[in-house]
This record gives structure tokens, sequence and C-alpha cells, in this order.
């Protein structure tokens, strides 16, 4: 029997254990209470609190505007609805770059007032003075190397990441330290399928992609997307298991009618 159906709650040892099974791991956002008790009742193995919130629920064009207070808000939201999942939120831009002091205050406060199980963060050794201290207060820490969103406007574009041999050889050290470091999970994003097996063969801890091909140790989407209530992004990564956008739409279009017409409420729907 797999280890997902036997556990009653994921932690980081059940995720390496995984790996070490070479059970995929399954991974989606999630941002509030509703959708985070779907996802966890269907088992889910992750719930990832990411601060795409800024894109998908607050409607901005990036992930830099949201918060910690905005984080930590969504990250209470979620941990409510969780009796499974492993709840890892993300920390948003400038609670963590370049002042480890900073970086600890943001995540006791992530840990303390949500109730999560972990923290994550964008980059590599850049970053490493950050993770160092957050560990160092035994709060587990994911990595996320390739496309970090938080550093959009240094790449100038989401386009695939490290397809030339420095930047690929650069991201492989990167992960080498984020595990040597303690970190005890590495997101990949939007990089190319080979280098991300590389990465995955390289080190102990889970390897979960996004755009980053099938040789991981598992995958992870933004849920709003994979639900199809997003409609416009169609990157080549993505599937899309419904079409909830139409669904909806069509639904408020019906009760909409109903309400005009006179037909709801109707007798049995009124005291």
């Amino acid at each position: 029997m797999s280890i997902h159906k036997q556990i009653k709650r994921i932690t980081t040892h059940v995720l390496i254990a995984m790996k070490q099974r070479k059970e995929k791991i399954s991974m989606l956002t999630a941002y509030d209470y509703s959708m985070a008790r779907i996802l966890d009742a269907a088992g889910i193995d992750i719930l990832l609190v990411g601060d795409s919130a800024s894109n998908v629920i607050a409607g901005h064009e990036t992930t830099l505007p949201i918060t910690l207070d905005h984080m930590i808000y969504h990250a209470q939201s979620v941990v409510r609805a969780v009796d499974r999942a492993f709840v890892v939120v993300d920390l948003p831009f400038g609670s963590y770059q370049g002042n480890s002091t900073l970086a600890l205050a943001s995540t006791i406060r992530i840990m303390k007032e949500s109730g999560a199980h972990g923290v994550k963060l964008e980059g590599g050794i850049e970053v490493s003075d950050s993770i160092s201290r957050i560990l160092s207060a035994g709060v587990p820490v994911m990595g996320h190397l390739g496309l970090t969103p938080q550093s959009i406007y240094k790449f100038g574009t989401y386009s695939v990441r490290a397809k030339e041999k420095a930047e690929a050889n650069q991201l492989l050290k990167d992960a080498k330290l984020l595990e040597e470091l303690g970190c005890f999970s590495i997101i990949l994003e939007k990089i190319p399928a080979v280098l991300a097996q590389k990465v995955a063969n390289s080190v102990s801890v889970p390897v979960i992609g996004i755009g980053a091909g099938s040789m991981v140790d598992g995958q992870v989407l933004v849920t709003h997307d994979m639900m199809g209530i997003t409609k416009d992004f169609q990157p080549r990564f993505l599937r899309r298991y419904l079409e909830l956008f139409d669904e909806m739409k069509d639904a408020t279009k019906r009760y909409i009618n109903d309400v005009k017409t006179g037909d709801f409420p109707n007798n049995q729907e009124q005291y």
C-alpha cells in the first residue's frame, strides 16, 4: 500500500519517504477555508498558501504587492480547513531578501499566527543566510528555483529559465546548496525537463515541479488554473481538469434569470 493512503497527516519525514519509495507527491495552492477543505478531503499531500494569491485572488499583475499580513490571513483560513495535508506558506516579497533577521521575524509571525507547517522562499545562494536563520528556529523550509516570480522585473519575462549552460549549472549548484542547508523540499518552476530530472536525481529531498517535466518527485499547480477558474492563463504545462469559469458564469446567468422572472424563490423555497 502506498504511503499516501496509509498516512493520516503528512509531515516532512513522510514526504522524504515518498521520494525514497518513488511515490509521487501532489501539491496545489489554497488561499481560503472552503477550497482548502475540498482539496484536503480529496487527499492532496501539500497545500501551498502561495503569493500567487496576489494574482488570482487580488487581481494584481505580479506577486510583488501582497504583504505579510495578507499571507498570514490566507494561511489562517487554510490551516483551519486542513486535517491531513502539509501546509506551506510563501514568504512574500520584501519579507526575507537581504535580511536574515527580518526573514526569521517574518517566519515566526507566519508560524505563530497561522499554525502553518513550514515556509517557502525563492532563490539559491543569495538567500542562504535567511534560510539558515529560519532553519535554526526549527521551521521547515521549502526552496524555489528556476522561474522565481518575485524576481520578474529582473528577468523581464515569464519564459523558461536555465536553458543556457551557465544558468543551468548554477541552478544545480543552488539545489545542492538548499539540500545542504537543510531544506526539506525544492520547487522547480519552468525549466527544461532534462535539467529538472538531473536535479531530482542529485538531491535526496523531494523536488516538486511546475512546468519542469514528469521526472521529478511531484507536481504543483495553481488550483484556480487547474480548475479553470482563471480564463486567460494558458501555459504549456497547465492541464485544466474543469472549466469552472464557464460553468459558474452559466449558473450565475440562470440565477439572474430566475430572479428576474420571479421563478426564484418558489413556494418550496420560502417560509
